[in-house]
């Protein structure tokens, strides 16, 4: 099969879900709408953390970017995708299809560090109560989110440097709805070995985090087991469950997605899989907060309250 340098600029085609075109219609209406919801729910999720003063603690800092996060990371992914059915053109250029690499590496990544953080929280909230707010003062909270940002960049530009030296074949077909790296390597015609080898470092980066996020939750669930009242332990786990909920649906989908590409050989029933790690947690994030915790149930009714106090205003006024 003969090669072309990656200096033509080849075109990939993203293949999509399914090839019947009376279900294209039903996926475009489907993902537009879950698009919607996650970015409206995350939204909200900010800007009632920003509008309430008693959310402005080191837990709902993490969580507003968590929410910024989802936003980006569908953002980068869904997008394409509907203009693809909308144009009836499965094409997407080399440029393209290497920055939505780029952008899924770094919100997947950073997205782990988020979750570890937050999960940080919960610990010194439980364990070290007298001493939380010592130790999760704000420069602390800025310089996790920095450092977890630049080191997801620097992961993310790394491997999306190493594809820049590859060659592809002249078959560029991605049965998959978004250019996700280990598919792409697959049409490469040049030695991947480096690139591979970057994608184990980059699969390990994502087992730092869970590790902490283990440890962490060992070491609350040790101090909660220590309490004696029964309703004291409910309360010092309870705003534990909104952040266990979100763990387990992103590492849960994402183990979903692993065992779906180890136990089939087709690329398609993998991608089908891939919504769900995807498109369904950063869709869910902002109903399990809100339905969760008090605080942002709160926040959500004053947000409501003023926005339509405003309209109100706004309307009257003309």
């Amino acid at each position: 099969m003969a090669a072309r340098n990656h200096t033509c600029a080849p075109e990939f085609l993203l293949l999509g879900l399914t090839d019947d075109p009376e279900l294209q219609p039903l996926i475009f209406y489907l993902f537009l709408s879950m698009y919607l919801v996650t970015v409206l729910g995350n939204l909200l999720v900010i800007m009632a953390v920003i509008s309430d003063s008693h959310l402005h603690s080191p837990m709902y800092f993490f969580l507003s970017n968590l929410s910024f996060n989802d936003i980006c990371i569908s953002t980068t992914t869904i997008p394409k995708m509907l203009l693809n059915i909308q144009a009836q053109n499965q094409g997407i250029t080399y440029t393209g299809c290497l920055t939505q690499i780029v952008f899924a590496l770094v919100f997947g990544i950073f997205e782990n560090f988020v979750l570890a953080a937050m999960a940080y929280d919960r610990y010194v909230a439980i364990c070290h109560p007298l001493m939380y707010m010592v130790i999760m003062n704000p420069r602390l909270c800025v310089l996790l989110i920095l450092l977890s940002f630049s080191l997801s960049i620097v992961v993310a530009l790394l491997n999306s440097l190493m594809v820049l030296q590859l060659s592809f074949c002249k078959d560029l077909e991605i049965p998959h709805f978004f250019c996700e790296l280990a598919q792409v390597l697959k049409f490469a015609c040049s030695d991947t070995l480096i690139n591979n080898i970057l994608i184990y470092f980059t699969t390990s980066l994502f087992g730092i985090p869970m590790c902490g996020i283990i440890f962490s939750y060992t070491k609350i669930v040790y101090s909660i087991l220590r309490m004696p009242s029964v309703n004291g332990k409910y309360k010092a786990f309870s705003p534990c469950g909104s952040h266990l909920s979100v763990v387990s649906l992103f590492y849960g989908t994402g183990f979903m997605v692993y065992l779906s590409s180890a136990l089939t050989n087709s690329s398609r029933n993998t991608a089908v899989a891939s919504v769900m790690y995807i498109v369904a947690p950063q869709m869910l994030n902002p109903f399990i907060y809100s339905l969760r915790n008090r605080d942002m149930k709160g926040a959500f009714r004053k947000l409501i309250s003023r926005t339509h106090s405003l309209l109100c205003f706004y309307n009257g006024s003309k």
